[in-house]
């Protein structure tokens, strides 16, 4: 699933490439991809005519104002990805919505597992609608903190890392690559307690986690091999070249040389290096 970065850096391409344009028509092939609505001419009907004012990043959810004064809001699951395209370009097997402008070409909903979604809600209706973002804790790249801030969240808890850098209550945005990474960047294992950590460990975390953050979205996040995730011109990401541990199982690490395990931690597969994560 698109994590921060991957969403950032598609937030970053939309607001320069599609943000102020107007929508001319829109076409909706699975009504899975707007299960919200109750039917298909009830999304088309929202999003006709309107002209996208504004986008913002929420966790892992993109949510588009509209001059209607009703949001957007995409959010894209495990595969789902955005793509913009001319009007004659060949529509990809597995798109399931277009948003075509009245300038400049279309905006298309492509979603192989279907797990993804796009509908129209309004400002007072959204966390009605999705209730996470309700609850949503601190966005570490729009939310900066200091680390003794942080310091103090860690050791008001009594959980195991991984769990608590993936808790979306805790902080937006990170999934299973990048708590991984942060961890290992940060030298410590992924079912340490949180306040078990010492002052300097803290503050260890804290910058592994800002760096590692803004490192992969400078990278344009991460492209794994099954190639789900792609930039709005349909380009891979690049920090999966710069990965520590992630997907490296058997291969050295590139801090002590030891090798890079997998195991299972809470259903999901956790990479750390035993050697020099504590």
């Amino acid at each position: 699933m698109p994590e921060l970065p991957e969403v950032e850096t598609l937030r970053r391409e939309l607001d320069r490439d599609v943000l102020g344009k107007r929508i001319k028509s829109v076409t909706v092939s699975e009504m899975r991809s707007v299960r919200r609505h109750p039917n298909k001419k009830h999304f088309v009907n929202k999003l006709s005519g309107v002209r996208l004012e504004s986008l913002e990043r929420r966790g892992k959810y993109l949510v588009f104002t509209l001059d209607s004064e009703d949001l957007l809001v995409i959010h894209l699951g495990m595969t789902g990805q955005l793509r913009r395209a001319t009007n004659k370009a060949k529509p990809h097997e597995h798109t399931r919505a277009v948003l075509t402008f009245t300038q400049h070409g279309q905006l298309r909903f492509v979603d192989q597992r279907m797990f993804g979604e796009m509908f129209v809600t309004t400002p007072d209706e959204l966390t009605k609608e999705v209730t996470e973002l309700a609850d949503l804790g601190i966005d570490p790249v729009e939310t900066p903190m200091s680390w003794t801030k942080f310091g103090e969240m860690l050791l008001a808890r009594k959980t195991k890392l991984k769990s608590l850098l993936m808790d979306q209550k805790f902080l937006a945005g990170i999934g299973n690559i990048y708590s991984d990474e942060i961890l290992h960047r940060a030298g410590l294992r992924h079912d340490r307690l949180s306040n078990s950590l010492s002052t300097q460990e803290i503050r260890r975390l804290y910058r592994a986690l800002v760096e590692t953050l803004h490192d992969a979205i400078k990278y344009r996040g991460s492209t794994l091999s099954d190639g789900q995730y792609v930039s709005l011109r349909g380009e891979p990401g690049e920090f999966q070249l710069h990965h520590e541990v992630y997907d490296r199982e058997g291969e050295p690490c590139r801090r002590c040389r030891a090798e890079i395990v997998r195991k299972r931690f809470g259903n999901r597969s956790t990479y750390y290096c035993e050697q020099c994560q504590v």
